[in-house]
């Protein structure tokens, strides 16, 4: 039985039509990227413009902020904007409180005064209203 050499020869398969088939592909998503932009432009000048405000700042403050009204919902602070009810769910409001703990362990010496001062707060409150539900 005779070996096969181990590093046999690659063949090289040139598709020589590849470049039209790409600049043909290229075309068609100019075309449709325009099509959807004229779109857009059209809905835009027909939609209110007060509708949608700008996008608030993606930074720590927002986040934290953001998980600390999750846990007052979940801690029944506040109505579920779901549902407009006042629910309590401990379990969900322990993870929040978790998350935001270990949040704050990761972003320390990371943080500013005014950052480290609103995630104690929030800690804080969120910690204070849960030790103080019923049945803990």
């Amino acid at each position: 039985m005779a070996e096969e050499p181990k590093n046999p020869e690659k063949k090289l398969i040139i598709d020589e039509d590849w470049k039209s088939q790409v600049e043909a592909e290229k075309e068609a998503a100019r075309r449709a990227e325009e099509s959807s932009t004229s779109a857009e432009s059209e809905a835009k000048s027909e939609a209110p413009a007060d509708r949608r405000g700008p996008l608030p700042p993606a930074d720590l403050t927002f986040l934290v902020g953001t998980m600390y009204m999750q846990g007052a919902v979940a801690l029944g602070l506040l109505p579920n904007p779901m549902t407009s009810k006042q629910e309590v769910q401990p379990e969900q409001a322990q993870h929040t409180i978790d998350l935001l703990t270990m949040l704050q362990q990761k972003t320390e010496g990371n943080r500013t005064a005014e950052e480290t001062e609103g995630l104690e707060t929030v800690l804080h409150e969120l910690r204070l209203a849960y030790v103080t539900l019923p049945g803990k």
